[in-house]
């Protein structure tokens, strides 16, 4: 085992990872080191197995002429490689879209008591895109009209997804230009499937076009869905205190920790944990009372609407485990490492799978439907107690860190805390850039990887990019990472923010780092940007902002998706390690460097977060001096 301090800057993360190998328990890291070294050929993108005369290699070192049986070269082999990423990765948010619009459309049928609509005015707001009369209806008959509209959308065959036209007036120009102006979510991904099968495409070029086009149905389809229907159905987040990190344990009450991506089982279990019978057979059982805790994304969209504590992002699912406190895991879909099984067995935790998409071989597994939401969530819970009693307290070790928090930020709520509540405009944050005491703005999201130290690279990127005056968006694993660094918190400003930023943070009470939500809500930054375009002064397009994004410890193809719909919107955008393109310079280079010839952004690989920063506000700048802004008012 490589010394802890190595895996991951967390206090808390190094403690149960001593803890783990004190057992002789396996985690993440321990298998990264085991896979070394990992395949070239994989890492450089240049191994094909899409058909059955292979698999074919091609030699790196080679001079370029190598072919594989069928005869495809390198770019072709590294471009089908990573479109069939972004197809993945793109079906993974948009089904999570597809799942909200279903609860959506049963509770507008009476047919999930569970859900009642929370957001009224976002309802109506978004009906009124779709066309869909809102006056003198009830709020359940034009929330089935929207579901439906929405339903259909992702099997839509032709025309442009609606969502998709809320982007500036010259991007949506440039989308249709160039023929990638999104149908249906699902048309782009089995269309992308299908040009990456053995003996269609081989064209690299024409291949990462059509996966540009996949992942904007992703982000400005099925992502921006999933967004808008949650907020629909649970509730528009607003600033909202909470808490991170694994002290968020308790030693005396009933552990529940609920994992993965999906809102519509976890918001239901924390509404039934404060069911009296819930309650009561607590005390039966001699708890104190009952703890919802979350990893992950599915931590994040409950943490932005009711508070609930975050235990840690994706590399600590395992190491809540070995705390031993962890009375009942429960998950659904996206980032759950199969080893979560293996782990469990070593203590008394129950593992719990809900969604039918996603089992585990020997795991116990309670099929959730919506109709029947607090039903099954109550069920779940009352395992949880009954399991409480098993718990062995000498092996129970819980460490001390958990870090205060604001989320729940959103494109809506700037509006408000910028201009106030009857002003609510952008304003004021077009003013601050164009006036130099801000520099511009960063997304930095993503997960986390142990082929980087744990959180290490998301927390210096954001402290250097805050230093220098540029405001930070994050979500997803990212945003936990911040939040375990007490990054998320209005103090953070006076300790680590460039004194423009610093101004504006203790003017509006904000922290420096915004936590915009989980990974499907980087539709909302695409919103925020959008709007800031609009609001003027700042350019026509996306791709004339002072702006840039990262993904800085990357590990999934959600990631890969997410980051094409941010370069196809315009938006530099620089990722920790490269995508396995390396075997193919041409590919290599049109990523990098072609793309913002097309789109206006582009593609940059820096593990060090410090370096990585600077080239983000390298790019800013640069943008800054494109619209002839003032100087940084404090340089």
């Amino acid at each position: 085992m490589s010394e802890v301090k190595e895996r991951s800057v967390d206090l808390a993360t190094q403690k149960i990872l001593r803890k783990a190998n004190e057992e002789d328990i396996v985690v993440a890291w321990d298998r990264f080191e085991s896979m070394q070294p990992q395949c070239g050929f994989g890492e450089l993108g240049i191994c094909c197995r899409i058909c059955n005369m292979g698999p074919c290699r091609i030699d790196p070192f080679g001079d370029g002429a190598q072919r594989g049986v069928c005869g495809a070269n390198a770019d072709t082999i590294v471009a089908r490689n990573l479109a069939r990423m972004i197809a993945a990765g793109a079906a993974a948010h948009s089904d999570h879209g597809r799942d909200v619009a279903h609860a959506l459309l049963l509770s507008a049928q009476g047919k999930a008591g569970a859900y009642k609509i929370k957001d009224k005015a976002k309802l109506a707001s978004l009906a009124g895109e779709y066309g869909i009369k809102v006056e003198g209806r009830k709020k359940e008959e034009i929330a089935e009209d929207l579901a439906n509209k929405v339903l259909n959308e992702f099997g839509q065959q032709h025309g442009e997804l609606r969502m998709a036209l809320r982007a500036p007036k010259k991007r949506v120009e440039l989308w249709r230009k160039l023929g990638i102006m999104p149908r249906g979510m699902d048309r782009e991904i089995v269309e992308m499937m299908h040009r990456t099968n053995m003996g269609v495409g081989n064209d690299y070029k024409n291949i990462l076009l059509h996966g540009m086009r996949a992942a904007l149905s992703d982000g400005w389809g099925g992502s921006m869905l999933a967004t808008e229907l949650s907020d629909i159905l649970f509730g528009t987040p607003q600033p909202i205190r909470g808490k991170s990190n694994l002290g968020v344990l308790a030693e005396d009450e009933v552990n529940v920790v609920v994992h993965g991506h999906e809102p519509t089982l976890s918001e239901v279990v924390v509404e039934a944990s404060r069911d009296p019978e819930i309650l009561s057979l607590i005390k039966e059982d001699g708890a104190k009372g009952i703890n919802i805790a979350g990893i992950c994304c599915t931590s994040n969209e409950i943490l932005m609407r009711h508070g609930v504590p975050i235990a840690g992002n994706f590399l600590q699912q395992e190491l809540a485990l070995i705390t031993g406190a962890v009375d009942l895991m429960m998950v659904d879909v996206q980032c759950l490492m199969p080893a979560l099984s293996n782990v469990a067995d070593c203590f008394h935790t129950k593992l719990i799978t809900t969604s039918p998409k996603c089992k585990f071989p020997g795991v116990e597994h309670i099929e959730f439907k919506e109709e029947k939401a607090y039903e099954i969530a109550k069920d779940i819970l009352k395992l949880a107690i009954e399991n409480y009693k098993d718990r062995k307290k000498e092996r129970v070790s819980i460490p001390k860190e958990n870090e205060d928090l604001i989320a729940g930020f959103t494109a809506e709520s700037v509006f408000s805390f910028l201009g106030g509540k009857y002003r609510a405009t952008y304003r004021p944050l077009n003013d601050a850039i164009i006036a130099g005491r801000l520099r511009g703005a960063a997304g930095v999201v993503g997960c986390n990887n142990p082929n980087l130290k744990h959180n290490y690279a998301h927390i210096e990127m954001a402290k250097e990019l805050i230093k220098n005056d540029v405001l930070v968006v994050t979500t997803g694993c990212s945003a936990i990472a911040d939040a375990e660094a007490g990054l998320l918190q209005p103090e953070a400003a006076f300790k680590y923010a460039g004194k423009g930023l610093q101004e504006i943070c203790e003017t509006v009470g904000i922290p420096p780092i915004l936590h915009v939500g989980s990974c499907v809500d980087n539709s909302r930054i695409l919103i925020t940007l959008t709007n800031v375009v609009n609001e003027g002064g700042l350019g026509e397009d996306i791709s004339d902002l002072p702006v840039a994004g990262a993904a800085p410890e990357w590990m999934s193809e959600k990631a890969i998706s997410i980051g094409f719909y941010f370069v196809a919107s315009g938006v530099f955008t620089i990722f920790g390690t490269p995508h396995p393109i390396l075997g193919s310079s041409n590919v290599t280079d049109l990523v990098c460097g072609g793309l913002e010839g097309m789109v206006g952004g582009k593609f940059a690989f820096e593990a060090d977060p410090i370096k990585a920063a600077h080239l983000m506000i390298e790019h800013i700048n640069k943008k800054r001096e494109a619209l002839k802004l003032k100087p940084m008012m404090y340089e």
